[in-house]
């Protein structure tokens, strides 16, 4: 059968041997907007738990828009243009808008990638700006949480008179689903509180993974530390596997977001009747696949469906290489993962970006991994503990050949898109 995996901008078509293909988990049919314009307007007039966001803005001389960053596929300018609309017409004025990059600890979206981010016009109109974690000078010091994380928020935000983020609801792989109270922890958080938020006490929790929202502890702690920080308004969107809007939900930051998550929970959810030895998976394309960093969501997400010791194959572009320096230091740093993680756990060893690592550990002690990658040599990724492949087919070949004739294959074209479990 031939399948075609997000990959990059334009996808990879591979064949596999349709005998041994038992599922191919991917989002559920779903009709995307017909008038996604006019849908915008209707829950910005008429939203979840607050006023109307005209109303909101009425006699506000300064609001702070958070956005998601490049990787994420948010279609912002679709998103933006009515918000900001209201703000004016609501007499907000132009120069006291900030339109905030909620980066958390990733890089500046700048120039052209701005633009390729709001839209032209917007980038070329209003005060567009990039939120630097690690400039703790740039954050204001807001208390502790109830367990003692630091919460350090950027000072833009805390002091905008309105507040509002914009954000997709889609899973997520430590925090249960992404949008809400994400957009400001870890988007707008400086390194102290991330590196508190993403410690192994958090993330080791077994309910710390993707899809779970109750008894999470990455969610109970970032939704206190945004509403610690202040949010008036959120506007959400859950979009189709070609990334066209399917909902909107807007107004109070967890009733909203709430709405959000039960209409993507009928979108992405998706079952394998067992394990299975074999998941061929992705990074879910551009830009998500960018790094290695980003690509181990894609492992992660196919943790629920491989059997313990088997084996997971991932298709991801990293067109940007490894990560951050932070990120590639900790595989110079650390031999193994079993060393790895009890140095974070029983040391004040820390590295920015280590969480991801953690994670990484967290699929390899369940299963092997394989990666074909344009962006990475063979000898690299050697030393990411994962298996470089040439192809997908060959991958395949050599675990079938492992696992034996009666060895079953799962496809998840679309990576840690895709809610994927297996049984029950």
């Amino acid at each position: 059968m031939r399948v075609k995996l997000e990959y990059g901008k334009r996808g990879l078509e591979v064949d596999l041997p349709s005998e041994r293909v038992v599922r191919t988990l991917a989002y559920k049919d779903a009709a995307p907007l017909v008038d996604p314009g006019g849908d915008l307007d209707r829950v910005l007039a008429a939203p979840l738990g607050t006023p109307p966001l005209a109303e909101l803005a009425r006699g506000r001389q300064s609001a702070c828009i958070l956005i998601c960053d490049v990787t994420r596929p948010v279609p912002n300018e679709l998103m933006l243009t009515p918000i900001l609309r209201t703000l004016e017409a609501a007499g907000v004025p132009r120069a006291g808008i900030t339109i905030l990059v909620a980066t958390g600890l990733h890089r500046p979206n700048e120039g052209e990638e701005l633009v390729e981010l709001v839209g032209r016009r917007i980038a070329e109109t209003y005060r567009c700006e990039n939120h630097f974690g690690k400039r703790r000078d740039e954050h204001t010091y807001l208390g502790e949480s109830p367990r003692g994380v630091p919460i350090w928020i950027d000072t833009r935000y805390v002091e905008a008179e309105l507040k509002i983020t914009v954000g997709l609801i889609e899973p997520h792989f430590m925090a249960g689903f992404s949008g809400g109270r994400k957009l400001i922890c870890p988007g707008i958080a400086a390194l102290e509180t991330v590196k508190a938020w993403h410690s192994p006490r958090f993330l080791e929790h077994p309910l710390a993974q993707s899809g779970s929202l109750e008894g999470n502890p990455v969610h109970e702690e970032n939704t206190w530390i945004a509403q610690r920080a202040g949010c008036d308004f959120i506007v959400n969107t859950v979009i189709d596997a070609h990334r066209r809007p399917l909902y909107f939900c807007a107004g109070d930051m967890i009733e909203a977001f709430e709405a959000g998550v039960a209409f993507v929970r009928t979108v992405v959810v998706d079952r394998a009747e067992r394990e299975v030895d074999i998941v061929v998976t992705s990074g879910a394309g551009y830009p998500l696949d960018t790094t290695f960093y980003q690509a181990v969501k894609g492992m992660v997400g196919a943790m629920a469906v491989v059997k313990p010791g088997g084996t997971i194959i991932l298709a991801a572009s990293m067109s940007e290489g490894i990560g951050s320096p932070e990120f590639t230091k900790l595989f110079g740093e650390n031999p193994t993962l079993e060393g790895f993680v009890d140095r974070i756990t029983n040391t004040d060893y820390f590295v920015m970006d280590q969480w991801q690592l953690e994670e990484l550990a967290k699929v390899r002690r369940k299963a092997r991994v394989k990666v074909v990658s344009d962006g990475l040599p063979a000898e690299t990724l050697r030393g990411l503990f994962v298996e470089p492949a040439v192809s997908i087919e060959t991958a395949v070949a050599e675990s079938l050949a492992e696992y034996g004739p009666k060895a079953e294959i799962a496809v998840i074209p679309k990576g840690p898109y895709v809610l994927a479990t297996a049984g029950g």
